[in-house]
């Protein structure tokens, strides 16, 4: 089989299409890189999902925290400690069975047994925490001068926010909310581990490289691979993230502008 017939066959099979059956014999690079390619796409998914639904939920978090009312700030305040102070891997096992109990109760909690929705749920709320703290921090650190400003000029309520907190919030916070975006896609990789099981066996990137790695006994060639491809994405976050710091930043001097820099965790 051909290399370019590989990609035909297994190039999107981590979404449904092309061939079924896996290799069973003669493995080759084609394949490997082709396979775990194909898984990507899934953890590209669970990745820019749980960013974007992350992003509005932290934001809310954040101006919840930052409220003068307990009956936002409390609920904000725990929220963001338990899925902050908590690994996410348990997060993830403790969902599952929670997920399981409540599809007992109605099939309506089914599709939350599957990792393509109970496991994009737990990211996103992971994230929405760590990036809610993040946000909440640059909240705090706003310039006295911008709202003095603000009030200067008569604006309070939704235009306040829309027109000075907002963007400001969003200039200070970024930098560490991109960290919290290449870590995010990165921590995609746990959805193998969580137990939530994979449709028909369309896993993600590192389903195909375990599968690799069983079958050839040689962990050293489809591990690699999967490294590769993170750091690749890793790169297209940094381009983009840094593209909309560049942006929000573009009405500062040169020497005042905050760069994006990669500040990679040790540990979730």
């Amino acid at each position: 089989m051909s290399c370019l017939q590989t990609i035909a066959d297994y190039g999107l099979r981590s979404i449904g299409l092309g061939e079924r059956l896996l290799p069973r014999s003669d493995f080759t690079l084609c394949q490997q890189f082709t396979l775990i390619g194909s898984g990507m796409l899934q953890n590209i998914y669970f990745g820019t999902l749980a960013l974007i639904a992350g992003f509005v939920l932290a934001v809310l978090l954040a101006v919840g925290k930052n409220s003068a009312n307990p009956l936002f700030r409390k609920p904000a305040e725990w929220t963001i400690f338990i899925f902050r102070g908590s690994p996410l891997f348990i997060q993830f096992f403790f969902a599952y069975f929670l997920f399981l109990s409540l599809k007992g109760v109605s099939s309506f909690f089914d599709p939350l047994t599957s990792a393509w929705m109970g496991a994009l749920v737990v990211l996103l709320l992971n994230t929405a925490a760590y990036s809610g703290e993040i946000f909440y921090g640059a909240l705090q650190s706003i310039p006295k001068g911008d709202l003095e400003a603000a009030d200067a000029y008569g604006l309070t309520g939704w235009p306040r926010f829309k027109r000075v907190v907002w963007p400001t919030m969003l200039r200070l916070a970024w930098p560490a909310y991109t960290n919290e975006a290449i870590f995010l896609f990165h921590a995609t990789a746990l959805v193998y581990f969580s137990g939530f099981p994979a449709f028909k066996q369309m896993g993600d990137a590192l389903y195909y490289a375990n599968y690799f790695a069983d079958k050839t006994f040689n962990p050293f060639v489809p591990y690699p691979i999967l490294a590769m491809y993170f750091i690749i994405l890793t790169l297209i976050v940094i381009g983009i993230f840094g593209f909309i710091n560049k942006r929000l930043n573009r009405h500062l001097p040169q020497n005042q502008r905050q760069k994006v820099k990669l500040r990679p965790r040790l540990i979730r």
